[in-house]
């Protein structure tokens, strides 16, 4: 079993969609969709996405995609309650993300 990676202080818009199994171009019209996610950009003008700001697409990815969400619908929701990062509901959740991360990769090797 695969030991946790190093927490990074930035990841690229690539790094961010892999983690999420979607295309670039969600990610980017989530950043755009959400006024929470403010991305640096380096020189090159490339997003660098914080700790924090993937933090906010676990949340968003989880109320659009699994819990059927509107994009308004998970706007509200973030206003009402903030993403609170360490939280036991949202531990598990990344728990069981990268459970079945690991679970598909076994699948596509067999």
């Amino acid at each position: 079993m695969e030991e946790e990676p190093k927490r990074k202080m930035f990841y690229t818009i690539g790094e961010v969609a892999a983690m999420f199994r979607v295309n670039t171009s969600l990610i980017r019209f989530w950043e755009q969709e959400f006024d929470i996610i403010q991305p640096h950009r380096n020189k090159k003008g490339n997003r660098l996405f914080t700790p924090k700001d993937v933090e906010y697409f676990h949340q968003i990815y989880h109320m659009v995609k699994e819990q059927g969400y509107t994009l308004q619908g998970a706007k509200d929701q973030l206003k009402a309650k903030p993403v609170q990062a360490g939280t036991a509901k949202a531990e598990i959740a990344e728990s069981l993300r990268r459970i079945k991360n690991n679970l598909l990769e076994l699948k596509d090797l067999c």
